[in-house]
């Protein structure tokens, strides 16, 4: 069943060009493709969940995979469909489950052992749970979205918590991922809103990436952000028709969802949709206890875009660069952080880009030489933190840590400390070697 989609543009729709491995790569020229094999956004897929799973050939066991909520929104639809065809198990978790290590292990053991593939039928923590079993399994994985709170749909990797520490782990992109627009317009409006907030942070992200680019020649790749530039577009010029049930609006957020995804699997890893403010958010996620009634990840996302947003707004703001000197963290500092096994892990992850006197001064030196170029480069990618604030003021989202239940010190120690977390170079680095 082809994508619906907006109408084309003057090169084609993206989503149809990168399934049919049409799609040119605007640096290089380079025809890319999904690695999806089938994807539908239609206003409706009742009664077409059998021919979609069938014509992937996945084989005839699967297991699907919901908590209470998403069954009651899609799942129990799906899993009745789909037994008048194929052998189904059905596994239903409790409301909110975490995507942990020890939830992964026990879903993996009690999914029967001949089972071809996993069939998630909910948002993000479903689809991550559902991306590592089906990985574990070496199987392959199929999603029905419930609601448009995430990016992860066509992503490569998942997100899960183990030893205290929250890694994104390489998996493989679901052979088929299916939306149903009146499934997402009817979502609780939190979860509307956690998608908008999971969708602004596109330029802080860029922002950081294109940064570590310039000043540290990490790799860098224009073609995730040119596949989404259009439905971006559209959703921040009019957000507030999202929650008020309008399906064409809707359907420019999931586009931009699972071409966020899609963008991300081209790349190999996060980079474009994972910098620094998710790194703030998954600190804060590490270091206080899991809350089964806590914000939802992409409301944890809009409010930290709003944090990098303001860091990178007044740094760009600025005539002159900020003075780059040695970093200022010793392993011993992280593993008192953070415990000692998670502490061991994120000591991996920062030590590499630590900056000693010698590789301080030389990076100090390049962006001074280089300020007015970089600056600009940063500038034309980046949207001004007042108007995503206003973007998720639109829908109704929260906008302060403390609408999230966050406490002053918990945001300055992120702001001190997120950069720990992960080898990625970005505003946390440049501000705080600075300091």
């Amino acid at each position: 069943m082809p994508a619906a989609s907006r109408p084309d543009g003057p090169d084609g729709d993206p989503i149809a060009l990168l399934l049919e491995g049409r799609y040119p790569d605007p640096e290089s020229g380079a025809l890319l493709a999904a690695e999806t094999r089938s994807l539908a956004i239609e206003d409706s897929l009742d009664g077409a969940e059998v021919e979609l799973v069938r014509g992937l050939g996945l084989g005839p066991r699967l297991l699907v995979l919901a908590d209470v909520d998403t069954a009651a929104a899609l799942g129990a639809r799906v899993a009745r469909a789909l037994a008048s065809r194929f052998d189904v198990q059905s596994i239903v978790l409790d409301r909110r489950p975490q995507c942990d290590a020890g939830t992964v292990a026990r879903i993996e053991e009690e999914t029967h052992p001949a089972t071809d593939a996993v069939v998630a039928v909910g948002s993000g923590t479903i689809n991550d749970i559902a991306k590592l079993v089906a990985h574990r399994r070496r199987i392959p994985q199929v999603v029905f979205a419930t609601a448009p709170s995430m990016n992860g749909y066509t992503s490569v990797s998942a997100s899960v918590l183990d030893g205290g520490v929250k890694r994104s782990v390489r998996t493989a992109t679901p052979a088929g991922v299916f939306f149903d627009l009146r499934v997402q317009a009817d979502a609780p409006r939190r979860l509307i809103r956690a998608g908008v907030g999971d969708s602004v942070c596109r330029p802080t992200a860029q922002v950081d990436w294109l940064l570590s680019h310039l000043l540290l020649d990490r790799p860098y790749r224009e073609a995730p952000f040119a596949l989404l530039a259009g439905d971006e577009a559209a959703l921040l010029a009019e957000p507030r028709a999202l929650v008020s049930g309008d399906v064409a609006m809707m359907r420019h957020l999931v586009r931009t969802l699972v071409l966020s995804g899609f963008g991300m699997t081209l790349c190999g890893g996060s980079f474009p949709a994972s910098q620094g403010e998710h790194l703030l958010a998954h600190y804060v996620t590490m270091t206080r206890p899991h809350d089964a009634d806590g914000p939802l990840h992409g409301e944890e996302i809009g409010v930290c875009t709003l944090l990098m947003a303001a860091l990178q707004d007044d740094v760009l703001a600025r005539d002159r660069p900020p003075a780059l000197r040695a970093s200022r963290v010793t392993r011993d500092e992280v593993l008192a952080r953070f415990g000692a096994v998670a502490g061991e892990a994120c000591w991996a992850e920062v030590a590499p880009k630590l900056l000693d006197e010698e590789r301080a001064a030389a990076l100090d030196a390049r962006l001074t030489a280089r300020w007015a170029e970089i600056r600009a480069r940063l500038a034309a990618v980046s949207i001004p933190g007042a108007r995503l604030r206003a973007v998720l003021a639109a829908v109704g989202a929260p906008l302060e840590p403390a609408e999230l239940g966050w406490r002053e010190a918990e945001v300055a120690a992120a702001l001190r400390h997120a950069r720990e977390i992960r080898d990625r170079y970005t505003f946390l680095d440049l501000v705080a070697d600075s300091a």
